[in-house]
């Protein structure tokens, strides 16, 4: 291929080498990722691999419109970043302080395309100290600031509103100690996923959480966020893998609540407050995590169902006959599959059915978990509950099936823009949602796909157009919230709040715990500096 002149910016090219210098072991996430944000910078095709290609076609265009416009909000009263500011933080952090516009393009758009900042400064510390030096003189002048990671968040609270300073975490990302007997992880908040993962891989231990988005995104912020992903099933939630944070409060005061131990029952566990806050009272500087032991055999099925009753039936055979070594139970529906050949190319391995299921056993002894799948596999096909599949044992075959499931966020940005919603639902209900959504919006809309993790109730809906449509929007919310309320659901299973849904968190939460929480953020961050605008329907800093 003739040699082309990339037309790639220093801020882009920055965020990219980042993410390779993690030593990531997924390159493919992480330059996917990258092209993701960035395309529109790169519009080159790689024939040797459609991956490293052009993702979207709205990515050629210009960019989003910015978040402020868009939603018509109204600037908080915070102060105005002036050359003042500048040269103390350049003072702070030498060599670390970002203000070339050109540079700020990636940091100030998340990476959907969907919200867009107009950040004028981009600091990037390396030390807990420099972090409260930094909040401790924000609070002072009343200049808020924003909390980054990976920026792989998708409901735009990892992206500024208006002019927040980016306090980027990317360079602390520091291993601080492993014990292998215990199995707890200490490190600093810029860690990426799979780089503490192929860490704890040589010492045969995991990571206890696995997202799609793991070559990039931060432990941080997958804290921040209480991100859940593929291992929740299995593992829990970060709520319980959580030993200890390092926190710098709203003031620049550290609070250093950083334990390794897995009982410490002295007065209020704090550290809770800040997993799933999203930067809102506190940031995460440097976290104590338990990892659990790396299964020994790793089995993975994709099966193919006929109708999604069959599915929850896969689902309560999974549970009773694979027992412990069920480590996730993943769900996807046919336009899924039609969406991944289509956009990405991808193959399906067994034949086209209404539903599908991936079903993944983890375990120490792989006769025994051989076993057991076998017999699982025996009952739902002689039962008809299952009606094709097939099993994979080797690492290719492995990676090669999980990534029609984990690649899907990818192909939807071919299609243009993608509303995304990220529901918890009774399972009884977890499909309907689906079909009632269909029948609204197929008029207008390109595609509604639906996937997600069934064994924990956790659907992810879906649905995209050419670009940003607002009557399709007004279709969809509070349509989307107001149905899952009327079933008991969650507005917000595990991507958060963010910016996108903080004003529909009454749909999941009651008049009395929505100011139990604004309580609990005037109290904690006074000046509301810290990332304004997210999660709660407050505008802090009136």
């Amino acid at each position: 291929m003739a040699h082309q002149r990339l037309p790639l910016k220093i801020g882009h090219l920055r965020q990219y080498l980042a993410l390779i210098n993690t030593g990531s072991g997924c390159l493919h996430r992480t330059v996917s990722f990258y092209t993701q944000v960035h395309a529109k910078y790169c519009p080159i095709q790689y024939q040797s691999s459609r991956r490293f290609g052009l993702l979207s076609r709205s990515m050629q265009k210009e960019d989003p419109e910015l978040t402020s416009v868009r939603y018509n909000v109204q600037r908080g009263n915070f102060a105005r970043i002036s050359s003042e500011d500048v040269a103390v933080f350049e003072k702070l952090l030498p060599g670390r302080v970002i203000a070339d516009p050109e540079e700020l393009v990636g940091y100030n758009t998340d990476w959907l395309r969907m919200c867009r900042g107009n950040s004028q400064l981009l600091l990037r510390p390396k030390t807990t100290e420099e972090i409260s030096e930094i909040i401790k003189y924000c609070n002072a002048r009343n200049l808020a600031v924003m909390p980054q990671g990976g920026n792989t968040g998708l409901v735009g609270g990892s992206v500024p509103v208006f002019d927040e300073i980016i306090i980027s975490t990317s360079l602390m990302n520091k291993i601080i100690s492993v014990d292998e007997i215990s199995g707890t992880l200490v490190c600093q908040a810029g860690c990426v996923l799979e780089a503490l993962n192929t860490h704890l891989s040589d010492l045969g231990l995991m990571m206890p959480l696995d997202l799609g988005a793991k070559g990039s995104c931060q432990i941080g912020g997958n804290i921040s966020t209480n991100a859940g992903g593929l291992r929740l099933m299995r593992y829990g939630s970060l709520h319980g893998s959580v030993l200890g944070l390092e926190v710098v409060q709203a003031d620049g005061t550290v609070l250093d609540c950083l334990s390794t131990l897995r009982k410490d029952n002295t007065g209020y566990d704090l550290k809770q407050l800040f997993i799933g806050s999203e930067g809102t009272l506190g940031i995460v500087t440097s976290v104590s995590i338990l990892c659990p032991r790396k299964p020994q055999s790793i089995n993975l099925a994709i099966l193919g169902v006929s109708n999604f009753e069959n599915c929850l039936k896969a689902l309560k055979e999974a549970k009773g006959m694979l027992g412990e070594i069920l480590s996730a139970f993943e769900f996807m529906d046919s336009p899924c599959i039609d969406l991944v050949k289509a956009n990405l190319q991808l193959t399906n391995p067994i034949s086209d059915m209404p539903f599908y299921v991936l079903i993944e056993t983890a375990g120490s002894n792989g006769t025994h978990d051989e076993e057991k799948l076998n017999l699982f596999l025996e009952k739902v096909l002689g039962e008809g509950i299952v009606e094709d599949g097939t099993v994979a044992t080797d690492s290719t075959k492995i990676q090669s099936i999980w990534a029609i499931r984990e690649r899907l966020a990818e192909a939807l940005l071919h299609d243009g823009y993608v509303y995304k919603y990220d529901i918890s639902l009774p399972l009884a209900n977890f499909y309907d949602l689906v079909i009632d959504m269909r029948e609204r919006v197929n008029d207008i809309a390109t595609r509604t796909v639906a996937y997600g993790h069934l064994g924990d109730g956790n659907l992810h809906l879906n649905i995209t157009s050419p670009t940003y449509d607002h009557e399709l929007l007004e279709k969809i919310e509070p349509f989307i919230y107001e149905w899952t309320s009327r079933y008991n659901g969650s507005i917000s299973a595990e991507h958060g709040l963010g910016f996108k849904k903080k004003d529909f968190i009454h749909f999941s939460k009651t008049k009395k715990a929505v100011e139990l929480m604004q309580q609990i953020k005037v109290m904690m961050d006074p000046k509301g500096i810290l990332n304004p605008y997210k999660m709660l329907p407050d505008k802090y800093g009136d």
